[in-house]
């Protein structure tokens, strides 16, 4: 006689435990160049070195490869928006700390991302440069580009920025250093992530 197995689901707390950490998404939000992406490296390494395991996902490595099909155009942005959340909250929902570098000009956006991850694991972030700092910092050209007319749905030019309404924080990487803002970011999220 055969006998029956029992099925055994392991759940997202059963991973925390596992990790010693508590999983959340930290989204970094503003213009192109504020300074998320350099945050979130310095985010992740700072973090990495205190024992947690994390993930980054970037705008430009997402759209290089999983999204790389979809245009900047509201749908579009919508639709790479959606997609990272989901696969946000597969990551969280396996222990891992998710910091996400994503422009994300809209609330209608944004709130996309936090109905799907869930508000209790969102930590919205405010990375905050004036638009003629950002213009400075842009190695790439684009701010050029997108003000010529080369580039079009440039958020900053032709395309809105939404101020999030009730971030969770805000830095402002034109006052302060990166590692000034990663500490600030760092005393904020850490009792959130702490076993």
């Amino acid at each position: 006689m055969k006998q029956k197995h029992k099925t055994i689901a392991i759940t997202r707390k059963d991973k925390e435990d596992l990790l010693l950490q508590r999983s959340k998404v930290i989204w970094l939000t503003g213009l192109s160049c504020a300074g998320k992406t350099t945050l979130a490296k310095n985010l992740e390494f700072e973090l990495h070195r205190k024992g947690f395991i994390t993930q980054v996902l970037d705008g430009d490595i997402v759209r290089s490869g999983i999204n790389k099909n979809m245009d900047f155009s509201e749908k579009g942005r919508q639709e790479n928006i959606r997609v990272v959340s989901e696969i946000s909250k597969l990551l969280i929902s396996s222990g891992i700390i998710t910091i996400n570098s994503f422009v994300s000009p809209t609330e209608s956006i944004r709130q996309i991302a936090k109905d799907i991850i869930g508000k209790k694991d969102f930590i919205e972030i405010l990375v905050d440069a004036p638009i003629e700092v950002c213009e400075q910092r842009d190695v790439k050209g684009l701010y050029k580009k997108a003000r010529k007319g080369d580039i079009k749905n440039f958020t900053g030019i032709d395309s809105p920025f939404e101020l999030p309404k009730k971030p969770d924080l805000i830095v402002n990487t034109n006052l302060y250093s990166i590692e000034e803002c990663t500490t600030k970011i760092l005393d904020f999220i850490i009792p959130k992530i702490k076993y």
